[in-house]
């Protein structure tokens, strides 16, 4: 009996440490300045959290399979800070190609706002990305 206890208080254990993270899945961009968006899988990596591009769409919704910036990431070490925050990331702005210093807020399951800044943070440019899957 004390083994069985031993060997369940290490599963329980276990899946805490392997369970996702809120804000893991596919997330849609808002639509940039010709009206195409992104998909962005985001997922652990290492003790952070990453975003790659996953498709893009044009204005129209049609994907677009030979847009140039396919799997590349797109968001890289951001700490959860908890409550739904994450900071100390960056992320890339592929329509300006420019990196920011970044951070995030899980609003609600479905609504992830996003945000690039410069200047110690005095200047952001955020969006409001909606969750897919």
């Amino acid at each position: 009996m004390k083994t069985f206890t031993l060997a369940a208080g290490f599963a329980a254990l276990a899946s805490a440490a392997f369970a996702a993270d809120p804000v893991d899945g596919l997330w849609k961009t808002e639509p940039g300045d010709t009206g195409g968006y992104l998909h962005v899988s985001i997922a652990e990596c290492g003790s952070a959290i990453c975003g790659t591009i996953d498709s893009a769409f044009s204005a129209d919704g049609n994907q677009n399979l030979e847009y140039e910036n396919l799997g590349k990431q797109i968001i890289w070490d951001m700490v959860p800070d908890g409550g739904g925050n994450y900071s100390g990331g960056k992320i890339w702005a592929p329509d300006r190609d420019k990196t920011y210093s970044s951070k995030m807020t899980l609003d609600s399951q479905n609504k992830l706002t996003v945000k690039g800044c410069v200047a110690g943070g005095l200047v952001c440019r955020g969006q409001d990305w909606t969750r897919v899957q």
